[in-house]
């Protein structure tokens, strides 16, 4: 009688790896599929759309001037102006209730010319990837806790897979094979290594998306992630802070270009600025303006100003706690926008090995359970 092998804690991990994985892996497929295909959404976008030639003059119409011309279309939400001097203002107009964030235009701040956000044929297909990633196509209310379930298991599929990646006995010539596939192999040592070694090399940024992931599939862990940071997730959603303070009677309101004056003063460096145009009459100005130079693209800088040009609030980033900075950057931190289009490449890269692991995975059981399968049958007494 042969001697029953002990459940050791290396295969309760191993079986931890391998049912939240078969139990998920459609799932987490679709998921990482999705989010592959979200990755250059933007760029891919601006490469198919048509550009809007601008010829700089001496000097630009007025915000006030190309704000009334939008009006036909409109409640002007905002107008985002680059340190570029041929890069148009981009407005964006609520052209209905329903329009939240407000629908991009294109202006020629030289000569008035205006020209709509194109339409891409991407649209839809962007848009069912994006559904499928957050809500698996379902509504929200169904597909939102499944994709957060799975993503729960994928945290724990990620970490139980680097513990499996190390050998039971760890030296250098143990660990040599896991960092490298053997393209010489047969195809099942191959099926293994590509999970194995490229699974290790993306594990690291595979737990990072999933734990900032859940942050939008729950809001038990969103308020966890707010007591253990300090610091309110999300909770720069909105444009900053609101300040309600009306200009007071006897000051004198200015125009935006004199505004705009004030910001570069209070933010003095190059960089791209977006005015959130006030809805009242002499209401305050919400400001944010990204420094060209900084070493992320989305952090941004914010000022509210009075409309005489009273600086009300002042909020520079880099002086921050840091805990309220890794709160407010949980988004572009789980898409890969942070450090730009350097780590949106290795977002791409990590999607797609992610979008692997549930095949290759599938296959390594499948052939283990063929091999224990045969060798059941060699082992059993013959009637």
């Amino acid at each position: 009688m042969s001697k029953k092998k002990k459940y050791t804690v290396r295969k309760f991990i191993n079986d931890v790896h391998l049912w939240l994985g078969l139990g998920s892996g459609i799932i987490l497929f679709l998921v990482c599929l999705s989010g592959t295909m979200l990755t250059f959404e933007e760029e891919i976008k601006d490469l198919l759309a048509s550009e809007m030639e601008i010829t700089p003059t001496a000097q630009p119409l007025s915000i006030e001037n190309l704000t009334d011309k939008l009006k036909k279309e409109g409640s002007v939400a905002s107008v985002t102006i680059s340190d570029a001097a041929e890069t148009p203002y981009e407005f964006r107009i609520k052209t209905s209730p329903e329009d939240r964030r407000g629908t991009p235009y294109f202006v020629d701040q030289y000569t008035g010319n205006i020209q709509a956000a194109e339409k891409s044929s991407l649209d839809g297909f962007f848009m069912s990837m994006f559904k499928m990633h957050r809500w698996l196509l379902f509504d929200s209310s169904i597909g939102r806790p499944i994709v957060g379930i799975a993503t729960l298991f994928f945290f724990f599929i990620a970490v139980t897979g680097v513990v499996l990646w190390f050998p039971k006995k760890v030296s250098w010539k143990s660990l040599k094979p896991g960092f490298k596939i053997k393209f010489s192999a047969n195809w099942k040592r191959i099926n293994h290594d590509l999970h194995n070694t490229l699974g290790f090399y993306a594990c690291i940024f595979l737990i990072i998306m999933s734990l900032t992931g859940l942050c939008w599939s729950f809001a038990w862990y969103r308020d966890a992630g707010t007591a253990v940071l300090g610091a309110q997730i999300f909770g720069n959603r909105g444009g900053g802070p609101k300040i309600e303070t009306t200009l007071d009677s006897t000051a004198t309101a200015l125009t935006y270009s004199q505004l705009l004056k004030v910001v570069d003063r209070e933010l003095d460096y190059s960089g791209k600025t977006t005015l959130n145009l006030p809805s009242g009459e002499n209401k305050p100005l919400s400001v944010r303006k990204i420094n060209t130079s900084s070493w992320s693209p989305v952090i941004a800088d914010q000022l509210v100003l009075a409309q005489d040009g009273n600086v009300l609030s002042k909020e520079i980033f880099r002086d921050k706690p840091v805990n309220v900075q890794i709160a407010s950057l949980i988004k572009p931190i789980h898409t890969g926008q942070i450090y730009g289009t350097f780590s949106k490449i290795i977002y791409f890269l990590a999607c797609l090995i992610a979008t692997s692991l549930p095949i290759t995975g599938t296959i390594i059981w499948l052939n283990k359970m063929k091999k224990k399968n045969k060798k059941n049958a060699k082992t059993a007494p013959v009637s």
